[in-house]
This record gives structure tokens, C-alpha cells and sequence, in this order.
């Protein structure tokens, strides 16, 4: 079977939350940079460098989408791809409701993606890897639940069931 690419488009909050952290940090760098006495012009700079690192590595950690293989769920980042294995997959289901009332125990809750480790009543703790919450769609492994945003999630959550039944692995 061809890979199947799935995008991971950004919801309005995502984006809203993005430009203006991006916006404050560059801001805030530019006002440290300019503001510095010259005895303490190296804190200054060292300031500045730490709030332009911050929204650049957020951008090379993003979620950049989700390819789904014959053996793997993909989930393409700025720099690096991490694989997941259908063979241990359990489930496979979604609901656009999946991560209201999450709570962010460690992780980045805006800047360029949503990805870190959450909590809420309806999973327990698990790890999310998205861009639009309103296209969850939760991957149950024996050891871990992974939340991820695909496109389309129903097509999606269709291939995945559909790989999984065709290759026999257990479910």
C-alpha cells in the first residue's frame, strides 16, 4: 500500500496563539536589545537570544502532519519523524470532544502545536501530538493513549481500522 499523507491543519487558536507569542518574543528581544545599559549589555543579549530561541524551537518541534504505512502511524515534526507501530495498536476512535478539559502536565500548549503530556477525566494521562483539538483521534496502545489531528480524522480512523483487520494484527 502507498503511505497515506494526512495534513495537520491549525485551528484559529492555535494560530491566534502562535502570532502573538511570536509577535511578544521578538518584541520583547528587540525592547531588551535596545533598553541595555553597557555594563549589562551580555545579560541583555543573553535575554534577547533566549526569547527568539524560544518561538524558533517551538517552530522546528511543530506537527507538520501524519503519514499512515502498512506497519506505522507517522507523525512528522519540524526536523524528525516519529513512528508509531500498528502491530501493538489497540484502538482507534475520535471525537471532537476528546480534549475538552484537558490539562497540560508538561508540554506546549500553543506555540506552533499542541504536544506534551495532558490529563482529563475522559482519557487519564496521555500524550498529544495536534494542531486543531477538534480533530482527535485517540490511538490506544496497551502502555500509552496518543492523541493526534489529522485532516480528516474519519478517513483516517477508516485506514487505520482497515490496516489493522487486513493485517491480522490483534485488536
Amino acid at each position: 500500500m502507498q503511505p497515506i499523507l494526512f495534513a495537520a491543519p491549525w485551528s484559529k487558536r492555535l494560530r491566534t496563539i502562535s502570532w502573538i507569542a511570536t509577535t511578544a518574543c521578538l518584541a520583547l528581544a528587540a525592547i531588551a536589545i535596545a533598553a541595555a545599559p553597557a555594563r549589562s549589555f551580555i545579560a541583555y543579549a543573553l535575554l534577547a537570544g533566549v526569547l527568539i530561541a524560544v518561538p524558533l524551537i517551538a517552530a522546528a518541534c511543530r506537527i507538520r502532519g501524519y503519514t499512515l504505512t502498512d506497519a506505522e502511524i507517522h507523525i512528522r515534526r519540524g526536523g524528525w519523524t516519529l513512528r508509531l507501530p500498528l502491530r501493538t495498536l489497540r484502538t482507534v476512535e475520535g471525537s471532537s470532544e476528546t480534549m475538552q478539559g484537558s490539562i497540560r502536565l508538561m508540554g506546549n500548549h500553543g506555540l506552533f502545536s499542541f504536544t506534551g503530556w495532558y490529563w482529563n477525566k475522559r482519557l487519564g494521562f496521555h500524550r498529544v501530538y495536534a494542531t486543531d483539538p477538534s480533530r482527535a483521534v485517540v490511538l490506544r496502545y496497551p502502555d500509552k493513549i496518543i492523541v493526534i489531528t489529522p485532516h480528516d480524522p474519519q478517513h483516517f480512523i477508516m485506514r487505520a481500522r482497515t490496516l489493522l483487520k487486513t493485517a491480522d494484527f490483534p485488536l
